[in-house]
């Protein structure tokens, strides 16, 4: 199996910095780094196991019904992972609202369906699913480290900023709560990533 297949979403083709798709759940779940690490976890399970599935039933689906059987797959994974958080992260499921319900419609899962999984057996289609979704709750994790430090000086929800820092008259930055301030942390991220790509090419 190409070593590629898991390397190039984190970096080279990452869903997020360089497809642009998932925006919409990176700005609204990484307000704190708990959240987006299990709207990460929940991609990255249910683009694994669409993908495997629908690569095993790849030669007996209907090209006509291919979209319709692709949302089956994914809405049971999806479903199943929705269940699993309310009966056991109850708050944390609540806290996500309707988002974990809206990976049904995630680009990313869809994409690498139609992309790779139909064209390829079921272990590197699964890997392929894995890696892109990892890729996507890399990018997440990321933001929400920034958006939680600076926001609300937590991390998982534990207090890392010193009171002493308060006390001097350092304050939380209100702005990295909002959800325009990961958009501006996805394009820096963006911007960084570019640059490097940039300098490796010209050498």
């Amino acid at each position: 199996m190409d070593k590629e297949i898991y390397r190039k979403p984190l970096f080279l083709t990452n869903p997020v910095t360089v497809l642009v798709l998932g925006i919409c759940s990176a700005l609204a779940v990484t307000v704190q780094m708990k959240g987006a690490c299990i709207m990460g976890l929940s991609v990255m399970i249910v683009t694994g196991f669409s993908s495997l599935f629908a690569s095993l039933l790849r030669n007996g689906i209907p090209n006509r019904i291919r979209i319709i059987v692709q949302l089956v797959i994914v809405a049971l994974f999806v479903i199943l992972i929705d269940q699993f958080l309310k009966a056991y992260m109850y708050d944390l499921s609540k806290s996500l609202s309707v988002y974990v319900g809206l990976i049904i419609t995630n680009c990313i899962i869809m994409g690498r369906i139609e992309a790779f999984a139909l064209g390829n057996k079921p272990w590197p289609s699964f890997v392929d699913g894995i890696a892109n979704g990892f890729g996507y709750a890399m990018i997440l994790i990321v933001v929400s480290f920034f958006r939680e430090l600076l926001g609300s000086g937590t991390l998982f929800g534990i207090n890392v900023i010193p009171q002493s820092w308060y006390e001097s008259g350092y304050m939380n930055n209100g702005l990295m709560i909002l959800p325009p301030m990961a958009l501006i942390l996805i394009g820096i991220i963006v911007w960084v990533q570019r640059s490097i790509q940039k300098d490796l090419q010209e050498k």
